[in-house]
């Protein structure tokens, strides 16, 4: 079965950005993501980008290139990542720091996680928290 017994992530959420490099900046210095890979087309627009936190990755390409996926999501919603951190204190005030609009502080929930809430620069949001739900084999 693809993505167990591997480093590699199983579950990779998709987003498209009419500014991907914005958004790509705001991942990496206000949220802590690392940048793996960015490969840019004709007039700069990001073909695909790959960015890491922890063990997980999120891909991301711009808007209005074409092609199915692109065409899939035209009309759709925001999407919802939710992504675990360690110290969700810290990771908060980073994401302040570099003026992240935060929809939701570090909050303590009923069932033990401690998790914050952000919107992107396209209106996608963000969850961070100390959850860390396990896959059934």
């Amino acid at each position: 079965m693809a993505g167990t017994g591997s480093s590699r992530p199983g579950v990779v959420p998709t987003l498209l950005y009419a500014d991907a490099k914005a958004a790509i900046r705001q991942l990496t210095e206000g949220l802590g993501f690392t940048e793996v890979s960015v490969y840019e087309g004709e007039g700069g627009t990001v073909e695909h980008a790959e960015l890491s936190y922890g063990n997980g990755m999120v891909m991301l390409e711009s808007k209005g290139r074409g092609g199915v996926f692109d065409t899939a999501m035209k009309g759709a919603g925001p999407a919802g990542v939710y992504v675990v951190v360690d110290d969700v204190d810290a990771h908060h005030r980073r994401a302040v720091e570099q003026g992240v609009d935060i929809l939701m502080p570090p909050t303590d929930q009923d069932y033990g996680s401690r998790d914050y809430m952000a919107r992107d620069v396209e209106g996608n949001v963000w969850s961070f928290g100390t959850y860390a739900p396990e896959a059934v084999a």
